[in-house]
């Protein structure tokens, strides 16, 4: 399935596949998801490492079935030729109503495709009160006018 955001990536082609990849983990769809990476797409995110697409669906239906009223914000960080990387946080809610922001960063290579073939993630987990929730926006894709990373302090 390849995209029309292919390497080399230009600031604003960088910018667009950061986005698009926002959208799609915020619509917390692993099948729909799991599509922007190659058949044998590579990953470590904390302390999984999950290889290819089925292996990306298994990790991302646990992930949201834990995880619950998940929104999150990516923002570039760097990117040259076929990498990019991104720094982002999420907000999220466990089964007993404890809410946590996670930080992180994201290390990602692609295909001549446009399709993410390595994925390295590097996150950290802040407990905080539900007050100091400051993403609002309903479930789905961030709204356009929402303040991305920098704007709220993050």
């Amino acid at each position: 399935m390849p995209t029309s955001l292919v390497p080399p990536f230009t600031r604003e082609t960088a910018i667009a596949k950061v986005r698009m990849a926002e959208d799609g983990w915020n619509s917390r769809d692993p099948e729909r998801v799991s599509k922007v990476y190659t058949e044998d797409s590579q990953w470590r995110n904390r302390a999984e490492f999950p290889r290819g697409r089925k292996e990306i669906v298994e990790f991302l239906t646990r992930k949201w079935a834990r995880e619950l009223d998940y929104r999150l914000i990516k923002e570039l960080w760097a990117f040259e030729d076929n990498r990019i990387a991104v720094r982002f946080a999420y907000e999220w809610h466990d089964d007993g109503g404890h809410w946590f922001r996670s930080y992180g960063n994201e290390n990602w290579e692609f295909d001549a495709e446009g399709l993410m073939q390595r994925r390295f993630a590097s996150i950290n987990d802040m407990p905080i009160r539900e007050e100091g929730r400051k993403f609002h926006w309903p479930l789905g894709r961030r709204p356009d006018d929402h303040p991305g990373l920098s704007d709220l302090g993050l």
